[in-house]
């Protein structure tokens, strides 16, 4: 386990492990199961707001251009057909809402996917707290870059990123927060590293892992 602050100088986090649990972070890598969170959460951003006016919705006359027959030119309609220059979209985009549905389980499976590839890639760090002190950008940046931890997503089990920490990154391009309820498996995939604290795994761990069953007691 790391630590965002400096520790004291008898203290080194490295030597603290975290117990994670593997039924959420050694799953059984399923690519099938993220392509299908991925196109499941790129659809439903998808704005879906392209318009064109068909032959009725553009403006103009509804008066024949020429005679149909005696000209010994193609026949014509109205000024609003596709055919010509300034008239109506054949077959254009509409709004549409482009949104899929994708089950709760298949999206869970897809988190657990996520977390348990970080985990098996080496890019997932776990840290006691989030706390920040200050709120000055320089003070993160040169711990971040003694870390090495740029293109990092900081990850929090909180209701709100501490504010120390949101204020002072959120002028650093390559580093962002999160809390993990708000985490979903295509940002999850985005980021090359992902640095939790003890309550976002206990969060994951508690949303995403087995229910405990509690034996039942026969009376034989």
């Amino acid at each position: 386990m790391s630590s965002l602050i400096r520790p004291e100088e008898n203290a080194d986090p490295a030597e603290e492990l975290v117990e994670l649990s593997p039924d959420v972070f050694s799953h059984p890598i399923r690519r099938d199961i993220l392509h299908l969170c991925v196109v499941h959460h790129l659809d439903c951003q998808r704005q879906g707001s392209a318009n064109t006016k068909t032959r009725g919705e553009v403006r103009g006359s509804g008066r024949k251009i020429r005679p149909q027959k005696g000209s010994g030119r193609a026949r014509l309609g109205d000024a609003q057909s596709p055919m010509l220059r300034g008239g109506g979209v054949a077959f254009g985009p509409k709004p549409r809402d482009f949104a899929t549905k994708l089950n709760r389980k298949v999206i869970e499976m897809g988190m657990r996917v996520a977390l348990s590839a970080r985990v098996k890639e080496q890019s997932l760090g776990v840290v006691r707290s989030l706390e920040w002190p200050g709120y000055k950008t320089r003070d993160l940046q040169s711990r971040i870059e003694e870390l090495g931890w740029w293109r990092t997503l900081f990850v929090t089990g909180l209701e709100e990123v501490p504010e120390g920490l949101d204020r002072a990154s959120s002028n650093l391009p390559m580093v962002d927060t999160i809390t993990a309820a708000d985490l979903n498996v295509y940002t999850a995939l985005k980021w090359p590293r992902l640095v939790l604290d003890l309550a976002a795994v206990e969060w994951f761990e508690r949303a995403l892992g087995k229910p405990q069953v509690n034996p039942r007691n026969y009376q034989l």
